[in-house]
């Protein structure tokens, strides 16, 4: 089986194939990390309920949780206007970060410049 061409037609990939996917607590709205898929990855995640990324680094597919047992259970996915960008709402079990920290944006808050009203 393959993704749904009617989907695949609307994806707007980068030139590697990979769209960026930018993963939240479904009940939070909490933003958790942000991953890449590409048409395989999109559909197995479509599937099976359980977030699959490509792994840039590795050159390979993961399932969220596979092995830390943090897992992402999808409750819904959502292409952009553009179709550039996936949104996945998830129930995100433990750390979504390899960190270990509850999402990838923890640690690295950026001081902004305040601006006159």
């Amino acid at each position: 089986m393959s993704l749904d061409p009617k989907v695949a037609s609307r994806l707007k990939r980068t030139p590697d194939g990979l769209v960026p996917a930018v993963v939240q607590q479904y009940d939070t709205g909490e933003v958790l990390m942000l991953a890449w898929m590409d048409d395989e990855a999109l559909h197995r995640t479509l599937t099976t309920g359980r977030a699959t990324y490509w792994s840039r680094s590795r050159s390979s597919y993961w399932v969220k949780g596979d092995t830390s047992g943090h897992v992402q259970h999808v409750k819904s996915v959502a292409l952009d206007c553009d179709g550039d960008t996936l949104l996945l709402k998830v129930d995100q079990v433990g750390a979504a970060c390899h960190t270990g920290d509850r999402t990838c944006f923890d640690a690295g808050e950026l001081t902004v410049a305040s601006r006159p009203s």
